[in-house]
């Protein structure tokens, strides 16, 4: 089983940045895809995206391509979710989780095969 925490939520305005972290500890990070998802209040958890063990894969919901970063350094047992041109339907608490497998087929990888979770960390954005 892996460990995960989550930083870097916060309060930030419409059009700002955050950067958040997920560091692992306990199981290997190194040989397994990672994800981010985000549940708003009052709405089902939703994949926002994801990185498969060596980063040369990535996804993204389309609600935030083009505006949101994965990255992961193996050597540093952390991922990271860089959010850019932040909105308020942003607002969310978001979730890193390590997967059961070390890549994925298709367009991005289903919840179920996520078996490990952070506890979430706060992403306000104001209007």
């Amino acid at each position: 089983q892996v460990q995960l925490v989550e930083s870097g939520g916060g309060l930030v305005q419409a059009g700002g940045s955050l950067r958040l972290s997920c560091a692992a500890s306990g199981r290997s990070f190194n040989g397994y895809a990672m994800g981010w998802f985000r549940q708003a209040p009052g709405k089902e958890r939703e994949f926002i995206s994801a990185i498969n063990w060596s980063g040369d894969n990535t996804a993204y919901a389309d609600s935030v391509k083009g505006r949101f970063t994965i990255s992961r350094d193996n050597a540093k047992n952390t991922m990271y979710l860089q959010m850019n041109r932040l909105k308020p339907e942003d607002t969310a608490v978001y979730y890193c989780a390590a997967s059961k497998t070390s890549n994925w087929y298709g367009a991005y990888p289903p919840m179920q095969t996520f078996g490990s979770w952070g506890q979430g960390t706060q992403v306000t954005v104001s209007s």
